[in-house]
């Protein structure tokens, strides 16, 4: 099944990521852009507690170790920065140059994961990561 395949998974998530800058456009529109990421946030969570309700994943919360916990929240203070960046971007700007710009998380991701995680930085990957850069840029 195709929740079971990380590259499916990841490629809906550049389809709503996608979808996101559009509609975040014309939604910011008028409105304070981080009235319209705390709006978005209100929104995410409801979303995401039912579905967590939904499948009853809640009853795994006390097994969760203060480590988890630390990471998640951090995480969580990462993305929300990221969201408040990303909404007055597209407050300012295009969608079509902002969204690339922010496309950069990808060379960003991969080159923490690389120093922090230990994980394989190939000649491919790298050279993924300077098209990338380059698309980015070339996209401005």
């Amino acid at each position: 099944m195709a929740w079971d395949s990380w590259q499916v998974c990841a490629l809906a998530s550049a389809f709503f990521a996608g979808l996101t800058a559009i509609l975040a456009k014309v939604g910011v529109q008028g409105v304070d852009s981080n009235l319209a990421t705390a709006i978005r946030t209100v929104v995410i969570v409801v979303f995401a507690w039912g579905i967590v309700a939904a499948q009853g994943s809640y009853r795994l919360l006390p097994e969760l170790e203060g480590r988890t916990w630390i990471f998640l929240a951090l995480s969580g203070l990462a993305t929300g920065a990221s969201w408040l960046f990303y909404f007055h971007a597209l407050k300012l700007g295009p969608a079509s140059r902002v969204a690339p710009l922010d496309k950069l998380s990808v060379p960003f991701a991969v080159v923490l994961a690389a120093l922090l995680l230990r994980e394989a930085l190939t000649w491919k990957v790298a050279l993924g990561v300077a098209l990338i850069v380059g698309g980015a840029l070339l996209l401005l």
